[in-house]
């Protein structure tokens, strides 16, 4: 979509609209840093650290349906059923039977989880069905991106708890949709925990209370990276219709996964907004396709985001086989830096090199946050500690998608611009059949043709 497109569609929707991240206490004292020189430390229970017990009270059986059956829907899944005692799956829906019945395997021969036929539903609408059932205590949303923002806003409507996959949305439309839920949420006391795990790791947690403590002063820029080798694609079969291949081929679809940037940078970008508290007030980056075999989303990415006080934040995402891998945050501060990532080695350090703190792996080991955020789940349900992280995933998610339009557009595009825009990627009905708007291996390319005329 080209700028003056994108401008052309937005209108200035956001004054009802909350445009912080929702923890105003956070950007006081995070990005100051004041607490370790007024001698005052914020406790983990102040800033709201999970418990990160191994395993779930026990209580009263919750029953969990899951919409999705891929491999991340499956994964999810098991991670809920391992989560503590009584629990289970009663009821699936997806698009496809053979997606469906590898599910069905999985939890029965591993899990001894039986569901049964007549709680198995496919189609766009079987979500609808699953909503339904009265004895559904909790659903796992887990379908492709595009899907995310009406099947939680209907879950959260049917009075369903919640894990919810990041990213949760593809556009600001859906964006939008995920705030206003989210809200209705709360006030119905639902749980709703996501699945951007970093925000479920100890070794995070941790790093985050030093920061917030003032370990390295004020925050003044961060950078972010997941840099890695080719992802998977599935090549489009004859027998496939156009939306048939887009959603068996999803995450190299721009519709359905809203592009790499989205779906595996939300995790880096996350931490960011998490650790520094602020969203951002305009971003302006690049990037482009040069190894991908299917779809039409980018292979690389370079963001530059900019915040007050001259503040800044460098994300970079690529997915292209014998490059350098890099998958880590980095949070600047004006003492020193934290060095973040999820192979097991953070710690922080001065300008110097000197080792300020580092996080006890073998004292206090990391749990799979993959389990770790199901643990999460059940916890809060049974203990009624209420969780709602949906507006933090929804803000995280938008500064992803930011970051995505400058690319695709080369311009300099605001907070306030992306957050009031009305664009929206995918078709308006879904239904099995061609898709006369997808164009494969079509990606946007920003800028003038040196060809055109002045």
């Amino acid at each position: 979509m080209k700028r003056r497109d994108f401008l052309s569609n937005s209108a200035i929707l956001g004054a009802s609209l909350p445009l912080g991240i929702g923890t105003p206490a956070l950007i006081t004292s995070c990005s100051k840093g004041e607490n370790r020189e007024s001698g005052k430390q914020h406790t983990p229970e102040e800033l709201g650290m999970f418990s990160f017990v191994e395993i779930a009270p026990d209580g009263e059986p919750l029953r969990a349906a899951l919409i999705g059956c891929g491999d991340r829907g499956t994964g999810a899944a098991t991670q809920f059923l391992e989560a503590g005692p009584n629990l289970s799956i009663v009821a699936l829906a997806d698009l496809f039977p053979d997606r469906m019945e590898s599910c069905r395997r999985v939890l029965s021969e591993k899990y001894n989880n039986k569901v049964d036929d007549r709680n198995c539903f496919l189609g766009f609408d079987a979500y609808k069905k699953i909503l339904e059932m009265e004895d559904v205590d909790v659903v796992l949303l887990c379908t492709p991106t595009h899907f995310r923002p009406e099947h939680f806003k209907a879950a959260v409507e049917a009075g369903k708890h919640l894990f919810m996959e990041k990213p949760c949305a593809v556009d600001p439309t859906g964006i939008r949709t995920v705030i206003a839920a989210s809200k209705v949420a709360t006030g119905k006391g639902l749980t709703v925990i996501t699945g951007n795990q970093r925000r479920h790791r100890r070794d995070y947690w941790e790093a985050y209370i030093q920061i917030r403590n003032g370990i390295i002063g004020e925050v003044v820029s961060c950078t972010s990276h997941w840099n890695q080798g080719a992802w998977w694609n599935k090549v489009k079969r004859p027998e496939w219709s156009d939306m048939e291949y887009c959603i068996r081929n999803w995450f190299n679809i721009k519709w359905l996964s809203g592009d790499h940037i989205l779906d595996q940078g939300i995790h880096n970008i996350d931490v960011v907004t998490w650790f520094m508290g602020e969203k951002p007030l305009r971003a302006v980056g690049f990037g482009g396709r040069a190894r991908r075999l299917t779809g039409d989303i980018f292979d690389f990415f370079s963001v530059d985001y900019y915040y007050n006080n001259n503040k800044r934040m460098l994300h970079t995402a690529r997915q292209i086989d014998g490059c350098d891998g890099n998958v880590s945050e980095q949070i600047l501060g004006a003492k020193g830096m934290a060095q973040l990532n999820d192979g097991g080695s953070i710690k922080i350090v001065d300008w110097s090199g000197n080792l300020l703190w580092k996080y006890d792996y073998e004292k206090k080991p990391v749990k799979n946050p993959y389990n770790q955020e199901h643990i999460h789940l059940v916890e809060s349900i049974r203990l009624n500690k209420k969780i709602n992280q949906a507006e933090d995933l929804a803000y995280s998610t938008l500064v992803a998608i930011l970051g995505r339009e400058a690319a695709y557009t080369g311009k300099e595009i605001s907070w306030d611009e992306i957050i009031s825009s009305t664009l929206r990627y995918g078709p308006e009905t879904y239904e099995m059949g061609p898709l006369p708007d997808y164009h494969e291996g079509v990606v946007p390319v920003p800028g003038k043709d040196p060809g055109a005329p002045m």
